[in-house]
């Protein structure tokens, strides 16, 4: 599923390409696309028409297009969904769930999604802030994120430090590839209890989930698959530089020792056992 690195290059594409530009049309080719719409496809595309794109934002791992009308369309690209520019008169893709139309005639914003698990829908008055995705949280690369208040709430939870990472209340835009990177980084098991973590620890591994954020966007992002693209089409190259995930078996970078894999919320957890040993007294054991 994209992370905050990949909606982050989505959305700057966006800003890019779309903001500025008066929606003439909105086409649904798949009413799943919009379900998160509670009015329904046909009312989504006619309160869109008209309407001018004022800015491009996001929100952890949903983007949101404040319009001129105080209105907002939020976006969410779940496991496949794509946000297109694409030159009128270009073939439709074969998962094209809906196709924004401008009044200058340029390229066409078109929503693909294969698996249909994003979608996109309008809040009613949520330029500034849609109210569906008020209650996550900041993410670290946020100007108005707070290190002191992320690390006190980080040191009052008892879970594990990775489970804390992947919680969008508490710091949002990061999933298992950027968590695993982070705490590879940090020469931390995620396992660790996070009210056993001391502040300076917890601040260096916030520092660790910043940089490998602000790496992966400058370099797009990270695709494992045609499934993840920027507006463009073009995929990411992040996964060149990961360190833990994904790397079974081969060495780490840093002491040699083979990369191991751990079943982690019907997932995988991916980390060196000789720089990440597991703490004893973990929560799992």
């Amino acid at each position: 599923m994209p992370e905050l690195p990949e909606v982050e290059t989505v959305r700057q594409g966006l800003a890019q390409w779309v903001v500025g530009r008066r929606i003439v049309s909105v086409e649904v080719r798949h009413p799943r696309a919009v379900r998160r719409h509670v009015p329904g496809d046909v009312h989504f595309a006619d309160v869109l028409a008209g309407r001018t794109v004022l800015d491009a934002r996001r929100r952890g791992k949903y983007l949101w297009l404040p319009l001129d009308s105080g209105d907002a369309i939020i976006g969410h690209l779940g496991m496949s969904g794509q946000m297109l520019l694409q030159p009128t008169g270009t073939a439709d893709e074969t998962h094209l769930r809906v196709r924004f139309r401008f009044a200058d005639d340029g390229p066409e914003l078109r929503f693909v999604d294969q698996r249909t698990f994003g979608g996109l829908s309008v809040s009613e008055g949520g330029a500034e802030l849609p109210d569906e995705i008020a209650h996550i949280a900041r993410d670290p690369i946020d100007p108005e994120f707070s290190d002191a208040d992320f690390v006190a709430a980080l040191r009052r939870r008892h879970t594990e430090v990775k489970r804390a990472l992947l919680d969008q209340t508490l710091i949002s835009g990061v999933g298992n590839i950027y968590a695993d990177e982070a705490l590879w980084r940090a020469r931390l098991h995620g396992g660790r209890p996070t009210d056993a973590l001391t502040a300076p620890a917890a601040q260096r591994l916030l520092g660790h989930v910043r940089d490998v954020l602000g790496e992966a966007i400058g370099q797009g992002g990270t695709s494992f698959d045609a499934l993840y693209v920027n507006v463009n089409g073009e995929s990411g190259y992040f996964d060149r530089a990961l360190n833990a995930y994904g790397r079974e078996g081969e060495p780490c970078r840093r002491c040699g020792a083979p990369i191991r894999r751990e079943a982690f919320m019907n997932r995988s957890s991916y980390s060196c056992p000789r720089c990440q040993p597991r703490p004893r007294g973990s929560l799992r054991g």
